[in-house]
């Protein structure tokens, strides 16, 4: 399923460090009518109508705003603390060494609004679920997830799935 899109996505061993196998989506990217076809089955993939697309910084944000004019939806910007002008509201999340914090502003969302979390790709779930928890907190109905790539093996696909998160991903690769 998908394999047209999957064959567009290139691996790259050993990067960041040793023993990993980077799915690189730039490849994707590139070839239009590739990306017109992910936006399409991920738009079909979405359960319902939706408010916003939310979608994290930054290959998220592509496909973010790239879903919400066909689903005729705005855009809600996950960005890493400290790069939102204003008011905002944040949460933090662990790393494998340390903790990271993410941020939208605080006005971004009304109570009960229906959002999509989008993003490239999603492993071990950290940023995700860290992105649901920050929309529920502001008031966000936060119920369906798409990705590009999953890498079910890190199990952050499964996570999200139990934080009550509908998920759907265009292609799995094995491995890290």
């Amino acid at each position: 399923m998908n394999d047209d899109l999957k064959a567009l996505i290139r691996t790259i061993p050993d990067f960041p460090k040793p023993g990993i196998q980077f799915r690189d989506i730039t490849t994707l990217l590139l070839s239009p009518h590739g990306l017109a076809t992910c936006v399409e089955r991920m738009v079909a993939a979405v359960d319902g109508p939706v408010d916003l697309v939310a979608g994290v910084e930054a290959r998220g944000f592509l496909f973010a705003a790239a879903l919400a004019i066909p689903l005729q939806a705005g855009v809600l910007l996950i960005r890493k603390d400290g790069k939102l002008p204003g008011a905002t509201i944040a949460e933090d999340y662990a790393l494998e060494y340390g903790t990271d914090r993410i941020a939208i502003h605080a006005d971004a969302c009304a109570p009960g609004a229906r959002v999509l979390l989008v993003d490239d790709l999603i492993a071990t779930g950290g940023t995700a679920r860290a992105a649901v928890r920050l929309l529920r907190k502001a008031g966000a109905s936060v119920t369906q997830a798409q990705f590009v790539v999953d890498l079910p093996d890190l199990g952050g696909a499964a996570l999200l799935q139990a934080d009550g998160v509908a998920l759907s991903a265009l292609v799995a690769f094995p491995g890290h």
